[in-house]
């Protein structure tokens, strides 16, 4: 039994692929837009409209109402006054459906920020965020963040499987930016 599952998981670490070509500070960021859910209820995430707003923070998580997503949620939440007195923009995106998302961003986002359903991968693929399997193709979303300028261009990326990292970086970034626009 132990041969096998140690077998299982050398094959799966073989065969997985992520997102190691992951979007660099600099690229353009892919225009999208997205079902997604605040407290509960349905809208259209526009990414070009944010940015209209001033900058985005965007992240990728592999699945609503897991530990580490759920913790990070939380965090991103408690970080949202921050934000918003920077102009910032939060939009988490998983694969999960509309249907989890409106819970997810009540529960969890506590209504501060809003998810996106991307059940066909589109965006997290657009953004590299996609972790995969050979026979299957994407799985789930890798914990990837952006923060992406109001014109349009990445100002950062993280790829950790933690959630204070992202936050950390996500608030740094923006502070820095909105350091140079003054």
């Amino acid at each position: 039994m132990r041969l096998t599952l140690l077998a299982a998981t050398a094959a799966f670490s073989l065969f997985a692929t992520t997102a190691f070509a992951m979007l660099k500070p600099g690229d353009a960021a892919p225009d999208f837009s997205v079902l997604a859910a605040r407290g509960g209820k349905d809208f259209t995430f526009s990414l070009k409209d944010a940015l209209k707003k001033g900058p985005v923070v965007l992240y990728f998580y592999p699945k609503s109402f897991t530990s580490v997503c759920t913790e990070e949620a939380h965090e991103f939440a408690e970080a949202m006054d921050q934000f918003a007195a920077m102009n910032a923009s939060v939009i988490g995106v998983s694969g999960d459906g509309i249907e989890t998302q409106r819970e997810f961003s009540t529960k969890e986002c506590r209504d501060k920020f809003p998810v996106g359903a991307d059940p066909k991968f589109e965006v997290i693929k657009a953004y590299d965020a996609s972790f995969s399997l050979p026979v299957a193709g994407p799985v789930f979303a890798s914990r990837i963040s952006y923060v992406i300028s109001p014109e349009g261009k990445i100002l950062s990326a993280v790829s950790d499987s933690g959630a204070t990292r992202h936050i950390e970086n996500a608030l740094e970034t923006v502070r820095k930016w909105r350091g140079g626009q003054k």
